[in-house]
Parts: structure tokens; sequence; C-alpha cells
């Protein structure tokens, strides 16, 4: 009886590359723990890596009647999926490095300009007023302010 036997490694790593191009724009990028360095991604193709590789094996050696067809198809998805990851490695890890510096973003240790923000009772409060005004109970006024920028809201 001679049954062929679907090479469905090679079909799994090349969708999870293909899938884990698509999830770090669309998903992953939302979040800055894999949007600063896309490990989660990473270990998608790692995964699929894998998957190409034991598909690879499979469909060129063990059983030495296996179809040409089905070693190019093998060869084409293995090679379509390294482009892929190629690609995205070289968009995220290489080009990124590409961008300009933010020439008008504030550099540290520079004095930041004055500013209106309200405060957490909704009150106006400005950093040239926060600077001049002494704290309750002390005689001088701060030396500097911690503006803390919260993403977060209830």
């Amino acid at each position: 009886m001679n049954i062929k036997r679907f090479n469905w490694q090679i079909w799994a790593g090349f969708l999870l590359s293909f899938l884990a191009s698509l999830a770090y724009p669309l998903f992953f990028i939302n979040y800055p723990i894999t949007r600063d360095f896309p490990w989660a991604t990473l270990v998608l193709y790692a995964l699929a890596v894998v998957l190409l590789l034991i598909g690879l094996k499979r469909a060129f050696t063990g059983d030495t009647k296996r179809p040409l067809l089905s070693k190019l198809v093998a060869s084409g998805l293995a090679g379509l999926s390294v482009i892929i990851i190629g690609l995205f490695l070289f968009s995220t890890l290489i080009m990124s490095r590409w961008l300009p510096p933010s020439t008008g973003a504030p550099q540290v240790g520079q004095k930041a300009p004055d500013f209106t923000l309200s405060d957490a009772s909704g009150k106006q409060v400005s950093l040239s007023e926060l600077l001049s005004q002494p704290i309750a109970g002390q005689p001088n006024p701060p030396k500097g302010v911690l503006l803390v920028f919260y993403r977060g809201y209830w």
C-alpha cells in the first residue's frame, strides 16, 4: 500500500513565518514590551525555522520515491520563508537605525520650555509656578520638578 503523506511541517513553518510577519505590525507593535525589541516575533520565527528544517529533512530524506514536485514545493516554501524572515529582520533591526534623530526633542540636562498642564485635581499649573513657589511647610522653592507622562486613564 503506497500512501503519500502530507508534509505538514513545511506548510506550518511557511504559514507561521507569514503570520509572524503580519503579527508584528498589526498586534505586537501596540505594546512597548514587544515593540521596543521584537522578541515575540523572533520566537515565532524561530519556531517557523524549526518546522521548516523538519519539513525540508522530511522532503529530501527517507523515502527516495518522493516526487520531484514535493521537493520543489518544500524548497520554494522554505526559500520564501527565509526571504520573509530576512526582510523583517532587515527592516526592524537595521533600517530602523537609519531614522534621523529628533532634533526638536529635549536632550538630557536641557531645561524644559515653560508649559501649563492640569494637575490631578484639574487645576492649571505651570512649570514656572512650580519652580518659584515654595512647597507647604518648606521655606525654599524646589530646585526641580519631576514630570511623569502616564498613558493610562481611568
